[in-house]
């Protein structure tokens, strides 16, 4: 199915020739650089089969993401639940994950604006809410560029003192 689109990009249920870029696009180190580690082979599968179990169940979530001119998965943008103790949990998170040929190229910020459209008008979700590592400066600019309003920074539970992901910003719609 596919749940929109922009002038380059389509957000769609995630098709069984998905399942190697997206593991390929997980095991990047350069791509998982501000998250805790790599994803196997294995956690990748099971990423994508809980991605389109949410997208079938709610109607959104981590939408897969095609190139038109391509027609190549190129990663995912969309909705998830974040779950972990916090003041503003659980909420639902506006992320994205592009492989790193994608980059700098304005599909996150396009991606991210038409999805933030397609949850007013397609979905009943009341808040969304952004947050990544405080040094991830690439996706805290496309935060900005799509008018999130940066609302606080935070330790993020699930990450152990010291550890140089742990300090986060969070950002609001």
């Amino acid at each position: 199915m596919i749940y929109f689109e922009t002038e380059r990009l389509l957000a769609r249920d995630y098709l069984p020739s998905d399942y190697a870029p997206f593991s390929v696009m997980n095991a990047d180190k350069d791509v998982m650089k501000y998250f805790p580690s790599i994803l196997t082979k294995e956690e990748s599968n099971a990423l994508i089969a809980r991605n389109q179990a949410e997208l079938t169940s709610f109607g959104y979530g981590l939408f897969a993401i095609e190139e038109k001119s391509s027609g190549e998965f190129i990663g995912f943008i969309g909705f998830h639940k974040a779950a972990f103790e916090a003041d503003y949990t659980p909420c639902i998170e506006l992320g994205w994950r592009l492989r790193k040929s994608s980059w700098n190229q304005g599909y996150a910020t396009e991606g991210a604006l038409r999805a933030l459209t397609f949850a007013k008008e397609e979905t009943s979700i009341a808040e969304i809410y952004s947050f990544t590592a405080a040094l991830n400066k690439p996706s805290e600019q496309v935060m900005k560029k799509i008018n999130l309003t940066k609302i606080a920074t935070f330790e993020h539970p699930a990450l152990i003192d010291g550890d140089p992901l742990k300090p986060h910003v969070l950002y609001k719609a």
